[in-house]
């Protein structure tokens, strides 16, 4: 049976039965609501805890005797009986009954209340006299003055309605008076009391009287009070009340740091090339009590106490003797301190047991307001440079004056707005601006965004001297040299970078800037190497998605950018990846927000504030259905398949679950793809059919479409059979076509009396191409990564769409396509953690969860 252990879980049970459907609440012979939830949540908690039992050895923690093992083997076995002595079963029986009771109260449960010790107005006032002479001397007289007794007072409480107690007092000398709280109150607290005294066993010294009111402790039993036995009692569902100081940051001590750059002779300064992460500041360590600084010899005297809790400036404080120490040790501390310490210190928020949580850390000037995590906001927009051929967005003009924000203190930043609103033109700005001393800006991106740059950079920025470092042709030695110093900005590419490392870092480069900073999510990857490798005084990473499929990704990005600000991988994973991937802990993710927020720079699209001359874009699921002929190719490769997989393991069972979801895809794509016989396309695919259709209206309508295909084979099969089934010429955008032979589709593609269709395979189009010509987008198979499609679909939602964008992704009913697009659609803000790297989750799937995944559905088959 489920416990509702507090007045919470009861009132959520309600709520749920209040929200069930009408179709539960119809049939009046039936089980009410609320029978037909408890009813659930008992099967949910019986066969959460027999899948728990299968994880864990039964008997842990010492030898069960009698009827206990063969009662927890019932628990995980097929019918849950089990045989047993008559004198074995009962006494499993009273201690089944004892356990019970002290694991789940009734409607009406005991409370606790904690009260400190009244304080004598005379001594407080003498106390603050004295406090304002000498301060050592003030906190001591406090102290020492509230060596009164604390209590913890008895009460009655209704467990889903927390407003209706009654003290203890009153149960034992007006009971009568006892409204709503059960028939007999007064043995309800006494069973209440004894159930838990067997949690909390300093209940026990209270419980000796015939008529319990309240507990009285000593400074230290009222710590552990607070630290032990409160949180003990709640979690077993009884009333807790403790006093509100306790929660209160104010309450505890902390620490300042106050730091400013250094400037003098010697030191590093803010310069041109700004402070950097490695720049060393003058700072200065404050311990404070909520609001208020304590001295060096306040916290020595405190130190001395030896009690837990004090009652300091008018207020109750805990006195942890391992913070004091800490306190004391940072007081006493020098040494030098970097700005990457500084921003870590700031914005991480740490916190130990044995250390003092930073509650502030405050700097002058631009550190400062960096700090302070709006800089963003805070920043006046700047007006672009007259070396700028263009006119910037509101948005983008704060957008600029970030990056030069940033640059001023010689730090990287991730420039992440939406696909479509202007990252180049922004970076484009920003280096109109540099002067001629400052150096050459290196750009480096895919091959397919080279023509890209170039053409933005005529257009936006044509005094700028760009040189492309790219292909066989391409200059090397001092003819590299030369060519980088007689320009502006050197184009490259990830390929090349990673080739070309050793000249590259040979550079003095005034800013590195990466595009499609995705390209470097993964750490170890040569490119991503040789990239990090780059000298630098000014860092940027563009990119749409700053986290593709894990956190990793925007370690790996944060570590071009800032080099060191994260922490090693290894640290990063435990303290934020493994948190937040595996738990969902949103502190962890607040933690690391705090931490990235004031070098990421993200806007969207679909933010009115932001950009409000975007059309509207639809996305819709469009479901497909299988012929015969797919129907049984599927059925086929399922049967066999599995088979093999079932008798396999290690990496050959890996490699063939992928091989299994490559053809499963292809079969709905068409069965053409999958046989590799050159047959013809007509009336053999449900999607081919659905696409006909589409395109019939979208190309009556005199409007244009892209089409999407994870699979450069089956692009090219549709780009014939879409060019001869409506007599047009559909371009086709593949991983071999060219660099001139791309820039020059895209510009027909453009163009008013261009084609109209436009075939591109997900890697070489999904990234750095405008294409709003189009206004309807098809995803002709899913490549089960939002992000990647997103980025794909921005080619043609993006600043220059003037008409509505209708996207469609197609699905093929009841096979494995809909059922992994049910997942990402339930879970598309945890996409990453739930799908993982492209399609490797499904490998670690066994083989019955492959088979449910794989099977097909009745209804998947056109009639």
């Amino acid at each position: 049976m489920a416990a509702l252990l507090t007045g919470a879980d009861a009132a959520w049970a309600r709520s749920l039965a209040l929200a069930l459907p009408p179709a539960a609440r119809a049939a009046s012979d039936g089980p009410s609501p609320g029978e037909l939830v408890a009813d659930a949540l008992d099967a949910l908690t019986d066969a959460a805890a027999r899948a728990a039992l299968t994880r864990t050895v039964l008997t842990r923690g010492g030898r069960q005797t009698g009827a206990v093992p063969a009662w927890l083997a019932a628990l995980t076995g097929p019918d849950g009986r089990f045989a047993a002595d008559p004198a074995a079963l009962d006494a499993l029986r009273a201690e089944l009954d004892d356990w019970q009771r002290d694991a789940a109260g009734g409607a009406v449960r005991a409370s606790f209340r904690l009260v400190e010790p009244a304080v004598d107005p005379f001594t407080e006032a003498h106390a603050e006299e004295l406090a304002g002479e000498d301060e050592r001397a003030g906190a001591l007289v406090e102290a020492s003055g509230d060596a009164a007794l604390w209590r913890v007072e008895f009460g009655l409480q209704a467990a889903d309605e927390p407003s209706l107690l009654v003290d203890a007092g009153r149960v034992w000398r007006a009971p009568a008076t006892v409204d709503g709280l059960g028939d007999r109150p007064q043995e309800t607290l006494l069973a209440e009391l004894g159930r838990a005294s067997r949690l909390w066993p300093e209940l026990d010294a209270a419980l000796r009287t015939a008529a319990p009111e309240a507990l009285h402790l000593d400074a230290d039993g009222a710590h552990r009070f607070l630290r032990e036995g409160a949180p003990v009692l709640h979690a077993a569902g009884f009333g807790v009340l403790l006093p509100s100081w306790w929660q209160r940051p104010s309450s505890r001590l902390g620490a300042r740091l106050r730091a400013r750059g250094r400037t003098a002779p010697g030191t590093v300064a803010a310069a041109a090339g700004g402070l950097g992460l490695d720049a060393l500041v003058d700072y200065r360590w404050e311990v404070a009590l909520g609001d208020e600084p304590l001295s060096e010899e306040e916290l020595a005297a405190l130190a001395e106490l030896k009690t837990p809790l004090v009652r300091l400036r008018g207020r109750w404080v805990e006195l942890d003797p391992r913070r004091l120490a800490a306190g004391l040790r940072l007081l006493r501390s020098a040494g030098e301190l970097t700005v990457a310490d500084l921003l870590r210190l700031g914005l991480a928020e740490a916190d130990s047991d044995d250390a003092l949580p930073v509650l502030e850390v405050t700097a002058d000037g631009a550190l400062g307001d960096l700090l302070a995590g709006q800089a963003e906001r805070r920043l006046t927009p700047l007006d672009p440079p007259p070396g700028f051929a263009g006119t910037l967005r509101p948005y983008q003009r704060r957008g600029l004056a970030w990056l030069a924000f940033l640059q001023s203190l010689g730090l990287g930043g991730v420039l992440a707005d939406d696909m479509g609103l202007g990252k180049t033109v922004q970076l484009l700005a920003l280096l109109a601006g540099d002067p001629p001393e400052a150096g050459p800006t290196l750009l480096v991106c895919p091959m397919s965004l080279v023509g890209n740059w170039q053409r933005e950079a005529a257009r936006f920025t044509p005094g700028l001297r760009v040189h492309v470092h790219h292909g066989a042709e391409r200059a090397r030695g001092e003819a590299f040299v030369a060519a980088v110093h007689a320009a502006d900005l050197v184009l490259t590419t990830y390929s090349v970078a990673a080739r070309d490392a050793v000249d590259l870092a040979g550079i003095d480069w005034h800013r590195v800037v990466v595009d499609e900073a995705q390209a470097i999510k993964n750490a170890s990857t040569r490119q991503a190497e040789a990239v990090r490798a780059l000298p630098a005084r000014h860092r940027v990473a563009v990119t749409g998605t700053p986290v593709e499929n894990r956190l990793a990704d925007l370690w790996s990005i944060m570590q071009f950018a800032n080099p060191g600000l994260l922490g090693p991988a290894a640290a990063f994973r435990k303290a934020y990846a493994e948190p937040i991937e595996r738990h969902g802990d949103a502190e962890a993710a607040e933690r690391l927000r705090r931490m990235t927020g004031p070098f990421v720079l993200r806007r969207l699209k679909t933010d009115s504030s932001i950009i409000s001359d975007l059309p509207e874009k639809l996305e819709m699921e469009v479901l497909c259905n299988l012929t015969a002929e797919q129907a049984s190719l599927y059925r086929a490769l399922v049967d066999d398949m599995l088979a093999r997989i079932e008798s396999s393991d290690g990496i050959e069972r890996r490699g063939l679950v992928l091989s299994a979801m490559t053809r499963l895809k292809q079969v709905c794509n068409h069965p053409a793809q999958l046989l590799r016989d050159g047959s013809a396309l007509a009336g053999r695919s449900g999607k081919l059919a659905r696409l006909e259709e589409i395109l019939d209206e979208v190309l009556a309508a005199g409007e244009k479409a892209l089409l999407f295909t994870q699979y450069a084979e089956f692009g090219a099969m549709l780009r014939g059979h879409l060019s001869a089934r409506f007599g047009r010429e559909v371009l086709f955008l593949h991983g071999g076509v060219g660099k001139a032979d791309r820039d020059a589709m895209v510009a027909r593609f453009q163009s008013d009396g261009g084609p109209a269709l436009f075939v591109l395979s997900l890697k070489a189009g999904g990234t750095g191409l405008t294409l709003t010509a189009a206004n309807h987008v098809v995803h002709v198979d899913r490549w089960w990564n939002p992000a990647v499609e997103d980025q794909a679909t921005d080619r043609a939602f993006r600043i220059g769409q003037r008409r509505r964008v209708q996207v469609r992704k197609f699905v093929c009913a009841g096979t494995v396509e809909e059922k992994v697009a049910a997942m990402i659609a339930e879970k598309r803000s945890l996409a990453a953690s739930v799908v993982g790297a492209g399609e490797q989750w499904v490998t670690e799937l066994s083989t019955e969860q492959l088979r449910e995944l794989f099977a097909l559905e009745p209804g998947a088959v056109v009639e």
